[in-house]
């Protein structure tokens, strides 16, 4: 996966941004007593945890936290460039990773309302010579992992072949005619190829490239002026991997090959600005928003998955595009009413 970004949603609306390294632990808020503290309290409390984290080399990166509309912390720590001694800022901007994901299922859904597709068309609408293989495929399978397309990411030349340009049809073409991991909805398997061929749909029904698509219709009405797609231009802060004082850059992957699996880049700021707006029917429609945040497909334990999120039942560690769907569902539905 293409990780550079966790969120995670307790009662507290909490946005965590971090450079991924190996010894990297998101802040562990607890759900039973930030209700009781007052903001004052609980801001000082989560900035000495991350001033902390921060000391010891293992955290490095910029926290947002709200409750009820309210920001609490917008702090950042470390090291957005360590070699060239830049601080992080809450302006920082970030790889988001596969957080890319909501934004792409966002599209197809908005693409839907526009009458321009379907979740239950069949990919080979789209897909000129389609694999025979993928006669069965539709976009809801893409969109929820249970396409069988094989996890290009895993493959024994990604490695050797992440950091050179490749244009949607080039990288589909790495997978195009691989055999199916299994039917069409049969099981759940994390797949940056099916997102891949989401992008590309996402081109084809709207007749404009995937990173303009997204800039008009879901950066600009949100005023998210500081997101956007990478272009390997050095802006964003840098990736490392390692622990303390041995940290060291990250690889290199050119971002035309992630595409819309994950090759967008943002500040807290702005995905605070995107928190909001999905609690509410005002940027995207409730059938919308009801078909994102749908439990899908189950993905063991209390996992599910829905388009371009999971969602814990019972909570758990924080993780990449993690959200508690039924206090999602709760306050959403309390805006509503308001």
């Amino acid at each position: 996966m293409f990780r550079t970004i966790f969120t995670t949603y307790v009662r507290l609306s909490v946005v965590v941004i971090c450079l991924m390294l190996t010894s990297c632990a998101g802040p562990s808020v607890s759900t039973d007593q930030p209700q009781t503290l007052t903001p004052e309290d609980l801001s000082s409390k989560l900035d000495h945890m991350m001033g902390a984290l921060a000391e010891e080399d293992s955290f490095t990166g910029a926290v947002l936290v709200a409750r009820n509309g309210e920001i609490l912390l917008s702090q950042a720590y470390g090291w957005a460039d360590w070699e060239k001694q830049l601080p992080n800022t809450p302006q920082t901007k970030f790889r988001i990773g596969s957080v890319t994901k909501q934004f792409t299922a966002m599209a197809v859904l908005l693409l839907q309302a526009q009458g321009r597709l379907n979740v239950h068309e069949h990919v080979c609408t789209y897909i000129p010579e389609c694999p025979a293989a993928w006669q069965e495929i539709t976009i809801h399978h893409l969109l929820t992992h249970t396409s069988g397309i094989p996890n290009f990411t895993g493959f024994l030349d990604y490695r050797k072949l992440k950091a050179r340009h490749s244009t949607p049809e080039q990288t589909i073409a790495r997978f195009k005619d691989k055999p199916l991991d299994f039917q069409p909805g049969e099981k759940y398997r994390y797949s940056n190829s099916g997102y891949i061929v989401l992008g590309y749909i996402i081109e084809q029904a709207s007749g404009q490239p995937y990173e303009l698509y997204l800039q008009q219709h879901i950066f600009e009405p949100l005023q998210m002026t500081s997101s956007g797609y990478d272009h390997n231009d050095g802006s964003l802060a840098t990736g490392y991997t390692g622990a303390k004082s041995r940290w060291k850059k990250a690889d290199t992957i050119d971002m035309s090959i992630p595409f819309a699996a994950g090759a967008l880049f943002s500040t807290l700021e702005d995905l605070y600005r995107w928190d909001q707006a999905l609690y509410t029917d005002q940027f995207a429609s409730q059938e919308s928003l009801d078909l994102m945040f749908n439990p899908h497909v189950k993905i063991g334990g209390d996992e599910s998955y829905g388009y371009g999120w999971v969602f814990r039942k019972n909570g758990g560690p924080p993780g990449h595009q993690s959200r508690r769907r039924d206090r999602w569902l709760f306050e959403r539905n309390q805006a509503l009413r308001r």
